[in-house]
């Protein structure tokens, strides 16, 4: 394999899919090598290219048009944009998806059929094809017609109940988690889910229908929470940054802000006081164990935070580092990017955009895929709304004088 081919070099994935979960989904298929060729309405294009501010900068310096957020799940993929309300475009659509591999789409349930692209009609046309869907929530069951935003999801699955402060400390009351976690996490096992249905087919030679609903992946992803009210019947409630089976494992006040400590075990607790200078702690039968810690947290923590505002963060940091406690600042998102660590890894990553569009270079995330023999390959930034069109259609057949009708006619 040529050393710039990723993992899944020579899949053709048909991207139908707009907003968070499925790009996040097919981004992460392109990562890996994949040709992804997203499809976006003509003129207007996937939803998030405008959810902005902020948006992206000329070379001048200057807002565009563009909106940051649709280039965080949108690189190494291929823009086209095809109107498949049209005759000729959903014709266009089945001829691209007879030769193609995967097919993701994020469609209300049964919103494709009326143009013929739904599951059942392709994979009629092309058995291997594997076609998977998101949706809110799933393609059976009373909801199964509900749109389905990150944001419900996060609220109907009680993600939000079990998110912030208690009602009643100051600022109190439920809490989205800061990013679109359920769309995020829905991305990535589809992708999980599409690994393994290409593993089956390579066995069967069938592809298969992945039916990926954003409320089963928000009730999965509750994990020991969910756990523990399925064991003992009580729901568990929002108690700020502390851990509800782990103590001292919270944020604590220090002389100029604040630091994380993540104290996992009876040795981590004992290194920790000696360092503190209150090795009484350890000693303390209250304090013996990770569960009476937990048991009586309302006496241990408040003795911990009186002993943290001694010292600076930096100052903390410093005197655990050695001592395997872990303990660090708690970063913006701009301080998270100045971290040695994360510059060593290569996490912001750099890449030119030749769209005509003023706009010369996007900044983004790498993958966190660490393939020693195919990482992923960067050969893409974010597209442009339909800059790839007539490259991609010239490698489907299509002439230049018919996209020229085509275009005319607006179905491209």
């Amino acid at each position: 394999m040529p050393a710039n081919e990723g993992a899944l070099a020579g899949l053709k994935v048909l991207d139908l899919s707009r907003v968070l979960a499925g790009p996040w989904c097919t981004q992460i298929l392109a990562d890996l090598g994949a040709d992804v060729i997203k499809i976006e309405r003509p003129g207007t294009g996937d939803d998030t290219r405008t959810w902005g501010p902020p948006f992206l900068k000329d070379a001048e310096g200057s807002d565009t048009s563009q909106s940051t957020y649709f280039t965080a799940c949108n690189r190494n993929k291929r823009s086209v944009t095809i109107d498949m309300a049209t005759p000729e475009g959903q014709a266009l659509l089945k001829r691209m998806a007879a030769e193609s591999d995967i097919l993701v789409e994020n469609f209300k349930t049964g919103g494709l059929e009326q143009y013929g692209l739904d599951q059942r009609s392709l994979r009629a046309a092309n058995p291997r094809l594997i076609y998977c869907s998101v949706t809110g929530f799933g393609h059976d069951g009373p909801h199964a017609t509900r749109a389905g935003y990150d944001l419900m999801i996060q609220a109907t699955s009680g993600m939000m109940s079990i998110t912030g402060r208690p009602d009643e400390e100051a600022g109190g009351g439920p809490l989205r988690v800061g990013v679109a976690l359920t769309d995020l996490f829905t991305g990535v096992y589809a992708s999980s889910a599409i690994l393994a249905a290409l593993e089956v087919r390579h066995r069967t030679g069938l592809g298969q229908h992945i039916d990926m609903a954003l409320l089963d992946v928000g009730m999965a992803i509750l994990a020991n929470q969910a756990s523990a009210f399925l064991n003992t019947g009580v729901a568990p409630q929002r108690q700020g940054n502390s851990h509800p089976s782990l103590a001292p494992y919270q944020d604590f006040r220090t002389a100029d802000g604040s630091m994380l400590l993540a104290i996992g075990n009876n040795g981590q607790f004992a290194r920790f006081c000696e360092a503190a200078g209150h090795a009484e702690w350890a000693a303390d039968p209250r304090f013996a164990t990770n569960t009476l810690r937990v048991k009586h947290r309302e006496v241990l923590i408040p003795q911990m935070q009186a002993v943290t505002l001694t010292r600076s963060t930096a100052d903390w940091i410093a005197l655990l580092e050695d001592k395997a406690v872990p303990c660090g600042p708690i970063n913006d998102i701009g301080q998270a990017f100045d971290d040695v660590q994360v510059k060593a890894r290569g996490l912001a990553v750099s890449l030119p955009r030749n769209a005509g569009d003023g706009i010369d270079r996007i900044v983004g995330v790498a993958s966190p895929l660490r393939l020693s023999a195919t990482p992923p390959v960067l050969r893409h930034a974010p597209p442009a709304l339909g800059q790839h069109t007539d490259e991609v259609l010239a490698e489907w057949g299509i002439d230049a004088g018919q996209r020229a009708a085509w275009r005319e006619q607006g179905v491209i």
